[in-house]
């Protein structure tokens, strides 16, 4: 059986996260051999190096602050100094820092935008140019739904995503010519981390939303990620693709709404 991402090199970043695990070790079953990133977070790193090593495969992980530029081309390099080329980029590093828009602290908003969009900028930038001389390459930016829907409290991290779009359909047209595809990714409502406050304290409101009455799992999403990696996605650049079970597409409870309506009329 031919793998989907059989000797390619794959750098993900925020690998330490729920998305950015079940992303790892889904292009590792691939066959992709993975540079996992982080800043902080050294021992999950090394664990999850260990369960990519379990599968078969192979990785390196490497801590950076892709706030900082030159770290970003640090990361890049030190992926291709030690595998010889990167094939896959997966900007997935991420924070939020919630809190109504009256309310939000300028060092918030700018912490969350900084990271979010401007990390992704940096790591995009690194590895243009090596794609750019491999004549290949595919880059993944991952974005949310609230890129596109408003939600009370995220001002910061919305406009964030919406950047990261943004900044995939330019990226997408200026490298289509050298071979290079540029995709967002925009999950839903996932069990994660990030999602654990909005799904502890909202859960059956946010169900209620939801058609498929469910939350996703990093590992659904990852599973559109390496699709989007592969060559099976090759006339696919551009694009933002939501992983969402119809978020936001249906009536918020139609059992209810059935229940109103009078016997007769």
């Amino acid at each position: 059986m031919t793998l989907l991402l059989q000797d390619r090199v794959a750098v993900i970043t925020g690998a330490t996260g729920a998305l950015g695990k079940a992303t790892s070790l889904a292009m590792a079953r691939a066959g992709a051999s993975i540079v996992v990133h982080y800043n902080r977070r050294e021992e999950e790193a090394r664990e999850l190096i260990g369960k990519i090593e379990r599968l078969g495969g192979c990785g390196i992980p490497v801590a950076a602050d892709l706030t900082r530029p030159e770290e970003a081309d640090r990361l890049i390099e030190t992926a291709e100094k030690h595998f010889g080329r990167v094939d896959i980029l997966v900007n997935n590093a991420g924070i939020t820092r919630d809190c109504l828009l009256l309310e939000m602290a300028p060092e918030d908003w700018e912490a969350v935008l900084r990271l979010n969009l401007g990390g992704s900028f940096n790591c995009l930038r690194a590895v243009a140019a090596l794609m750019i001389c491999q004549r290949s390459g595919s880059i993944i930016n991952v974005s949310s739904v609230t890129s596109y829907s408003g939600w009370p409290g995220q001002s910061n991290y919305a406009a964030s995503k919406a950047g990261v779009d943004a900044l995939t359909r330019c990226a997408a047209t200026e490298l289509a010519r050298f071979n290079v595809r540029v995709n967002s990714v925009a999950p839903g409502i996932l069990h994660s981390e990030m999602s654990e406050q909005a799904r502890r304290s909202l859960g059956d409101r946010l169900l209620q939303l939801i058609p498929v009455r469910r939350f996703g799992t990093p590992e659904e999403a990852a599973s559109v990620v390496v699709f989007l990696a592969s060559d099976e996605a090759s006339y696919i650049t551009g694009e933002v693709v939501s992983v969402k079970g119809g978020l936001g597409m249906g009536l918020p409870d139609l059992k209810q709404m059935y229940q109103a309506i009078p016997a007769k009329m």
